[in-house]
């Protein structure tokens, strides 16, 4: 039997193993319709997973725990989340008003490896292709223990999303292999943005300028807009606060 260590929702609790992955993607819904009411800090005293007392440092720390609740294998494979599934697992912080509060991270940008990309083999694409939303109460007046998880929604872009998704990476993907990366805003991109993406201001990446000389640059990933999430839970009768 499992040991458990007393005190508040923020001591570490040793409960149970790691869930098995799902078999299919039923199970997988299953498994987080069942996970919706809960608080992030009863999960993780479920899991033996010490809770932070905020994710200013730790914004992962939601979307990690979920994942493992789930039975996510947590490797650094490029693809989806749940590779066998095909499905990206994305959390979705809430405001009070049952709103995204910020843009959703969607994956690195690899500057070395960006020629002769096209849509349907991109990385956007893959992850893309089917998620499995997760939201999350995220107002800072809650502790990060008593978060309630929502419903999940396990979502697929209709043609007109994917156009829009597919036009906005073509437009950056032509700025970037031009060596235009630092012209790149996240006022560009209707619903796709490329934002910077590092712990750091000091971290760089090997890019390539116009002239296609070699220098350094900060990380940078795509991202979704708040706006583009809020209409996929809206579209699909989610209230998740």
């Amino acid at each position: 039997m499992a040991s458990q260590v007393t005190g508040n929702e923020t001591d570490q609790v040793l409960v149970q193993e790691r869930p098995a992955p799902p078999a299919t993607k039923e199970e997988l819904l299953y498994n987080a319709c069942s996970l919706a009411g809960k608080t992030l800090g009863q999960v993780a005293h479920q899991l033996g997973i010490s809770i932070p007392e905020n994710l200013q440092h730790k914004k992962g720390w939601q979307g990690q725990l979920i994942e493992k609740a789930l039975g996510g294998i947590n490797s650094t494979f490029a693809g989806p989340d749940f590779p066998e599934l095909g499905i990206e697992l994305k959390t979705i912080p809430l405001d009070h008003r049952g709103l995204p509060k910020e843009s959703t991270y969607i994956c690195a940008i690899e500057l070395s490896d960006i020629y002769g990309q096209l849509w349907e083999t991109s990385l956007v694409y893959n992850k893309l292709k089917q998620v499995l939303w997760v939201p999350v109460e995220s107002e800072q007046s809650i502790p990060v223990a008593k978060r309630h998880i929502g419903m999940p929604l396990l979502w697929s872009p209709n043609l007109k999303q994917e156009q829009l998704l597919k036009t906005d990476w073509e437009e950056h993907m032509e700025k970037i292999s031009l060596g235009r990366i630092a012209d790149i805003t996240a006022h560009m991109g209707n619903i796709l943005q490329v934002r910077p993406k590092a712990a750091s201001g000091k971290i760089r990446r090997k890019g390539s300028n116009e002239e296609g000389e070699t220098k350094d640059t900060l990380p940078r990933g795509f991202y979704l807009r708040p706006s583009f999430t809020s209409e996929i839970l809206t579209q699909h009768f989610i209230h998740p606060a």
